[in-house]
């Protein structure tokens, strides 16, 4: 199994076979995302989306505490309105990329996951956390509001009510109530988070590349328009799946009851 591992100012990046995995490198400061480090995750998230050996992303933070805590406060102390209108929109634009990444991306969510940490974990596919994990979204006791896609993001999730009550009250919750209400999708000892993680991916990179990419896709360009809308879209991605090199195999594999080998064509 090849392995690469790419060690940027704030972000540590490592290729393991088709894994690809990013972990937040600011421990002393909870992996807090300042400036430097959300292009330190775009430098890596769109390594891995051009990389057609990489099948999937586990995102973590580095050290046991923390996912990511939130934003670098002490930066955001001195931001101007102008200043902090980018910074959000630039923010918007990472988790974007990580979102419609056409791969899935999983948040290993090993700690605090507050503010811009449960941004970037709502921006993932899918997303598991150790049982002490924390997840808020308390902005507003800064004089703020979330910046990262919180506020859009959060009730496609878990509904308007639980959204605005989280994102209202500030308050910070464990991670059997963020199960719950939906946020996120299991719980795991920690000594199982990455495994599990990768048990995961290594299930969804049995699958047929264009298929997982496309229903990507569909979901993610689905929830943005009415349902009928959704529908033809469906329908348009079924289409383009059914003519490829991929379709062919899998229906003939099964037929002939054996294993499909997919060649993402």
């Amino acid at each position: 199994m090849s392995s690469t591992t790419t060690t940027l100012a704030n972000v540590q990046y490592e290729k393991r076979g088709a894994i690809a995995y990013v972990t937040v490198n600011r421990p002393k400061v909870l992996n807090a995302l300042n400036t430097a480090t959300w292009k330190d995750l775009r430098s890596a998230f769109e390594d891995a989306r051009d990389d057609a050996a990489v099948r999937g992303v586990i995102l973590t933070g580095a050290g046991d505490k923390a996912f990511i805590a939130g934003a670098d406060i002490g930066e955001l102390a001195h931001a101007s309105a102008i200043d902090a209108e980018r910074s959000s929109r630039y923010g918007q634009e990472v988790l974007d990329l990580v979102e419609n990444l056409g791969k899935p991306v999983i948040a290993a969510i090993n700690g605090f996951a507050l503010g811009g940490g449960c941004e970037t974990a709502m921006a993932c596919t899918i997303r598991i956390a150790v049982e002490h994990a924390k997840f808020g979204q308390p902005e507003v006791k800064l004089g703020l509001l979330p910046g990262g896609g919180g506020t859009q993001r959060l009730p496609r999730l878990v509904g308007k009510g639980r959204a605005l009550q989280l994102i209202l009250s500030g308050e910070t919750i464990s991670a059997q109530e963020a199960y719950r209400i939906g946020l996120i999708n299991e719980v795991v000892p920690a000594a199982d988070l990455i495994s599990r993680a990768e048990a995961i991916l290594k299930m969804i990179a049995a699958n047929a590349p264009i298929a997982i990419k496309q229903s990507l896709e569909a979901v993610n360009k689905g929830l943005d328009t009415s349902q009928s809308e959704g529908f033809a879209l469906e329908a348009s991605y079924f289409g383009l799946c059914a003519g490829t090199e991929d379709k062919k195999e899998g229906t003939s594999a099964f037929l002939e009851k054996r294993a499909p080998q997919f060649l993402g064509r």
